[in-house]
């Protein structure tokens, strides 16, 4: 049934689907009927599922990546097609619209994924106002799916705000969400904003990390803090990054974010050569290749949240198999649909 769908919704451009499927989800979610239809059809509801990372209670390890729901606007519905954990953002400090439309491409005979979003966003006052809302609202649900929800919240800098002064970006983020989200993801591998992914280097991410981590003591609760990888990082930079990561006691690490990469494609040239990041199936071998390198490295201390090419119940084990600790899917979710996370629970249980 999905598939019919999905290929009609095809013929349409993908960012316009996109909202205006969301917006009929959350249409259809205030219907009762449907709502219970909808619980009781993709809620994974075992408790086996449940894992414990960060200090947090997962109520299954199924994630949905950054960059679907950026603005916090559909939380409670992700939430009933079972998601464990929801990425909201990324979120800048300023409201911004993002790089020119069209910046959503597929490639359906890849499997993949082309976005150069460029970090569009409400900003943060206004997610983190609608945050609080859903909170509140989360706290008086009587669904376990909403109110076991774990969100976070991922993090970037304003185009327009020079590299040096990045840090003080990603500050006035952490401080805007602290209260509303459960945990924190630094990302600076878009490559979709220009000069962001030179942040990755050591020095440059060891000034916003410890920033941020101060400010994280400051705190009655610390939030866990993540940082979210690219996969086009040459050995040198990762190793760098880990080593980093343990000396700064970083919570966890995502590996890994959309690639620039083009090799081994079949779609047509003119679809390959659009700019911006790469995610979806050609992304799966390099992102659980990435997992595998820090889970050994590290000897399993670092938790990995693993993204790239998860469609299906074997995609997921291959991650878990590789070291991964949590998973998240955002193209599997598109060309899978909305049973994909009942479909990888399945094969937990």
């Amino acid at each position: 049934m999905y598939r019919l769908l999905r290929n009609f919704l095809f013929l349409f451009d993908a960012e316009k689907v996109h909202y205006f499927s969301m917006n009929a989800l959350k249409f259809f979610c205030k219907i009762s009927v449907v709502k219970n239809f909808i619980q009781k059809k993709f809620i994974p509801n075992e408790t086996a599922l449940e894992r414990k990372y960060f200090g947090l209670i997962f109520s299954n390890p199924v994630g949905l990546a950054a960059g679907f729901d950026k603005n916090a606007k559909y939380l409670k519905e992700l939430s009933l097609l079972g998601f464990g954990f929801v990425e909201v953002g990324t979120v800048t400090p300023l409201p911004q619209d993002g790089n020119l439309k069209p910046r959503l491409f597929r490639l359906p005979k890849d499997k993949a994924i082309i976005n150069r979003m460029g970090f569009n966003n409400d900003g943060a006052k206004v997610i983190a106002e609608r945050l609080k809302k859903f909170q509140i609202k989360k706290n008086k649900s009587k669904i376990n799916s909403i109110n076991k929800l774990i969100i976070g919240g991922n993090i970037g800098k304003n185009k327009n705000t020079p590299n040096e002064d990045a840090w003080k970006d990603y500050e006035i983020c952490f401080n805007l969400l602290y209260d509303v989200v459960d945990y924190f993801v630094v990302n600076v591998s878009s490559p979709n904003t220009p000069g962001l992914r030179d942040l990755q280097q050591k020095d440059s991410l060891q000034k916003i990390l410890l920033h941020l981590q101060n400010l994280n003591q400051t705190k009655k609760v610390q939030r866990p803090l993540l940082l979210k990888i690219s996969p086009d990082l040459l050995p040198n930079e990762l190793d760098d990054i880990i080593d980093l990561a343990i000396e700064i006691n970083l919570d966890g690490l995502i590996a890994t974010n959309t690639t620039i990469s083009r090799d081994n494609l079949i779609s047509q040239k003119n679809k390959i050569d659009e700019a911006g990041g790469l995610s979806g199936k050609p992304l799966s071998d390099k992102s659980t290749s990435i997992t595998n390198y820090i889970f050994e490295k590290t000897n399993g201390k670092i938790p990995i949240i693993s993204s790239g090419g998860i469609f299906t119940a074997e995609d997921a084990k291959e991650k878990f198999a590789s070291g991964a600790a949590l998973v998240q899917v955002w193209t599997g979710f598109i060309y899978e649909g909305p049973s994909i996370v009942k479909n990888i629970c399945k094969s937990f249980t």
